[in-house]
């Protein structure tokens, strides 16, 4: 039996990712699902509900990664490695990251969406920070690091590779300025 509600969103954090929120429309998501337009209300009624369940979705997703990050690799640098990773598969899909392509329609987007967004990276970025708070503590990460500063730099470099590395180099690109930012650590 086929769940059209993960189907929905599935092919909606697709769109997401490739277009933007304002970049596809109900209507592309129902060609894309294979449904009618109207059924996709019996699901979401609104666009802004279907993208509140997607960032939900996505945390989730991200939550269990970072878990396992947490719990697979012991060194900071490592988790950092294993964190940009995750990107990495953006780069070979030729997607975006999806708060990222959230963030960026910042003020057309619905208060409540943007607060999701914002809790998305405030709490990678505590999550990093804790990482690299950790590092300098055992010695791996360099003693003049910011943990908070540096935290919200490595998000930004890495949405910035993943978003320039879709156009340019792609994952041997995207690699290759992961490893530059992870020696910057050391």
């Amino acid at each position: 039996m086929r769940d059209t509600r993960a189907a929905l969103l599935l092919q909606a954090e697709t769109l997401v990712r490739r277009r933007g929120y304002a970049g596809f429309s109900y209507a592309d998501l129902a060609e894309t699902v294979g449904i009618r337009k109207a059924s996709i209300h019996h699901h979401f009624a609104t666009k802004s509900d279907l993208a509140h369940a997607l960032v939900a979705a996505y945390d989730a997703r991200y939550d269990a990664a970072l878990a396992e990050i947490r719990a697979d690799e012991p060194d900071a640098i490592r988790r950092i490695a294993a964190y940009g990773t995750l990107y990495l598969g953006g780069v070979e899909a030729g997607l975006g990251c999806l708060c990222a392509a959230l963030a960026i329609e910042g003020e057309a987007l619905p208060d409540s969406l943007r607060a999701d967004i914002a809790r998305f990276f405030d709490k990678h970025i505590a999550w990093l920070e804790g990482v690299l708070a950790e590092g300098i503590a055992a010695g791996s990460v360099r003693g003049s690091v910011a943990p908070g500063a540096t935290a919200r730099m490595v998000i930004a470099a890495l949405e910035g590779a993943l978003l320039m590395e879709r156009l340019l180099a792609g994952p041997a690109g995207f690699r290759g300025t992961l490893t530059a930012l992870c020696d910057g650590l050391r």
